[in-house]
């Protein structure tokens, strides 16, 4: 026993360091090529801090634990934007563009439909599987045409909404130029080290918390979906904790928000489909009552607080992140109960 929980701390100590390097890397390379800001929240920060959880969901699948991965990708989702969103602008708030409001937020919405709709008999299939990350493809296609198409002008309407955050904005901008300039090659190469290094150790550390999380589910008799919601969402869920809030607090609201967005696009499609194609999912019938349904009901307040703060003034602010909170602890409280009964 004590021999998991060590695996299980120890791994996800090692996972969010070798996340932070892997984001770092990943981010100092796009940010060489000039990407806009929400599109590396989508691709960069989106895709990199969701590799624990398709490492994490893979490697359960292949050892026979898929209901692990269902309950880690799910699990991640509702953390993401009840935990990490709800956390994040609690600290700092994040402007809403109008990109996000009419395309971002409901492409989320309608993929965690589909999912829903999916697990409607209680089981996925490879072929539902091959669907989803079919959909991936469509989808981060997509966002990358979309967002440099309007990724630049987007910028425009920040005059209207926080004047406040110019002067920090061009300051930002200075920096980067003058780094781009003074360092182009050694942060290439660090980069490219960052993103090796970081994923070797994402692969090791992802392997030491499924063996841990599927040790303590069997010893002390719970659920692996339990686990999965829990100790492992929980856990794989700290990158884009940690990103979102260093994001915000550099006034990249749109890469904060897009890491959010991304991560929870490619946790629904490319985490569970590619655990589903290993291997299919007879999922239990309280996932679909209680964990997709709390997934929808936070994607549907998530889209409505955004929706609102667009309208108004145009920031999602600490009123909006503590109801985020809020629906964290009631869920979790849920869970809780759920398990005890």
């Amino acid at each position: 026993m004590w021999l998991a929980a060590l695996a299980i701390l120890i791994g996800l100590a090692i996972l969010v360091w070798s996340a932070d390097v892997f984001i770092d890397g990943a981010t100092a390379l796009a940010k060489k090529f000039s990407v806009p800001s929400f599109l590396i929240g989508v691709l960069i920060l989106g895709i990199g801090t969701s590799a624990p959880e398709m490492v994490v969901s893979v490697l359960a699948a292949i050892e026979g634990s898929p209901e692990l991965a269902l309950g880690n990708a799910y699990g991640s989702n509702i953390i993401n934007i009840a935990l990490v969103l709800g956390a994040t602008v609690l600290i700092s708030p994040i402007i809403i563009r109008r990109g996000i409001v009419k395309r971002d937020l409901p492409l989320l919405l309608l993929i965690t439909v589909i999912a829903a709709w999916q697990l409607r008999d209680g089981t996925l299939s490879q072929a539902d599987g091959i669907v989803l990350l079919i959909l991936l493809v469509a989808v981060l296609g997509l966002q990358i045409i979309m967002s440099i198409r309007e990724g630049y002008h987007e910028h425009e309407d920040d005059m209207v909404v926080a004047n406040a955050d110019s002067e920090h904005s061009n300051n930002l901008e200075h920096l980067d130029n003058s780094e781009s300039l003074e360092k182009l090659e050694p942060s290439v190469t660090r980069g490219l080290v960052s993103l090796i290094i970081g994923m070797l150790m994402l692969v090791a550390s992802s392997r030491a918390i499924v063996w841990g999380a599927v040790e303590l589910a069997t010893l002390w008799g719970l659920s692996e979906l339990i686990i999965g919601l829990t100790i492992v969402a929980v856990g794989t869920s700290l990158p884009e904790l940690v990103s979102s809030l260093s994001a915000a607090r550099k006034g990249e609201h749109d890469m904060a928000l897009g890491n959010i967005i991304g991560s929870n696009i490619f946790n629904t499609l490319a985490v569970v489909g590619l655990a589903t194609v290993i291997a299919p999912i007879a999922a239990d019938p309280v996932i679909l009552s209680r964990d997709v349904m709390a997934m929808g009901v936070l994607t549907i307040l998530l889209v409505t607080l955004c929706v609102f703060a667009f309208k108004t003034k145009r920031q999602f602010g600490r009123t909006s992140g503590a109801t985020l909170v809020l629906f964290f602890m009631g869920y979790t409280a849920w869970l809780i109960q759920s398990v005890s009964m």
